[in-house]
């Protein structure tokens, strides 16, 4: 038997799903830079994008990968943030952006791990390299690795800093911004993107954030800017507000104030038109009852995306229409299909999030079935 539980959700309520997003055309909204995306976080949908795949020189946003690298080798217990680093003649001598380590210096994970964020220091971007893979050239090599895993199809690295500029060392504005998606997750790194001004060396070095978003744009949480002359003004930029992260990339922009005001446009544009939108019934799922199992019931659970971005001027009313087992014969298998969830919005389908089992239930064993009817007989 099909439960069917039906709710009616309005839009102010701005908490559930989905309307399919469109691309916008480039001329939706106008900002003085040759390419740029604009993307949601959890869902990972575009907004806008302008020559989101063209293959341009990325300067030092190359080091969203490199801060990637680092805070996974961290979560993954493979690096302290206590460990003690010590600087190499070559990362010594990088150059650009730096705060001047000399050869032999010594300086823990965390603060070089500031620096980069911060400052974006070339020398603290190979000394954590060179500390991490025992060269930069093998830690590029990751850096590739890592990128093709994302789905990076635009994105060649050369080396790990972004300072040096070569025909082989590109990427894309998508690419940037499945990379930057990628490293916000992790929210330990935002203890360090967030900051926006700092000291290191016992409070005789200071550092100031490239990033003056930090300081000027409500709710931002990263990330990463960029300069060379070839590259010229990058900039990936993420905030948050009310529960939704939005990441806006920037390539090319001939001033560094085109690329924040750029930043600033798209998120802003993003703030005032989407809102996430829950793919969860608002009731909580009953349990379903397993017949001939180890136990009497198995809950049920959502499978699939969680929420989905949705224009906040085409929210209207919501269906839920939940279509459940009333039972299920054991044995009963984790994931096992017990239902979907349809979601509809003025008639026309958003959504179908499967329902399936939480656990496992285990068949009784004919013995048990025997005794359980013992039981009953001499419970008459």
């Amino acid at each position: 038997m099909k439960r069917t539980i039906a709710f009616l959700l309005f839009a102010a309520l701005l908490c559930s799903p989905v309307l399919a997003i469109e691309t916008l055309q480039e001329d939706a909204i106008t900002i003085p830079v040759p390419s740029a995306v604009l993307m949601e976080k959890s869902t990972g949908e575009l907004i806008y994008a302008k020559k989101p795949h063209e293959k341009l020189s990325p300067a030092s946003i190359t080091k969203i990968m490199t801060l990637l690298l680092v805070v996974e080798e961290i979560e993954n217990g493979n690096l302290s943030l206590n460990d003690t680093v010590t600087a190499s003649a070559y990362a010594a001598g990088m150059g650009g952006s730096q705060i001047w380590l000399e050869e032999g210096e010594q300086m823990s994970v965390e603060d070089m791990l500031k620096c980069v964020a911060i400052s974006s220091a070339n020398d603290c971007s190979v000394a954590l390299a060179e500390h991490i893979c025992g060269s930069e050239e093998a830690f590029v090599a990751r850096m590739n690795q890592r990128a093709a895993e994302l789905g990076m199809k635009n994105t060649h690295f050369t080396n790990c800093t972004g300072l040096l500029d070569n025909s082989s060392h590109y990427t894309s504005a998508y690419d940037v911004a499945l990379m930057s998606r990628e490293l916000i997750r992790h929210d330990i790194i935002k203890k360090y993107t967030t900051i926006w001004m700092d000291t290191v060396r016992n409070g005789e070095f200071g550092l100031t954030n490239t990033n003056r978003l930090v300081r000027f744009y409500e709710g931002t949480t990263g990330l990463k800017t960029g300069f060379t002359s070839k590259a010229m003004h990058c900039l990936a930029a993420t905030a948050e507000r009310d529960g939704v992260e939005y990441i806006a990339v920037v390539m090319h922009g001939a001033t560094s104030t085109d690329r924040f005001e750029s930043a600033k446009t798209l998120l802003n544009y993003a703030f005032a038109n989407y809102a996430l939108a829950s793919l969860r019934a608002p009731e909580a799922l009953p349990p379903v009852y397993v017949e001939l199992g180890q136990v009497n019931s198995v809950q049920p659970v959502y499978d699939g995306k969680e929420a989905a971005l949705v224009k906040k001027t085409e929210l209207s009313n919501l269906e839920y229409s939940m279509e459940l087992c009333e039972s299920v014969r054991a044995p009963v298998t984790k994931g096992q299909s017990l239902g979907t969830l349809t979601v509809t919005m003025g008639g026309k389908p958003l959504a179908e999030v499967p329902i399936v089992a939480g656990d496992d239930v285990e068949k009784l064993s004919r013995w048990q079935i025997f005794r359980g009817l013992l039981d009953m007989m001499s419970g008459e």
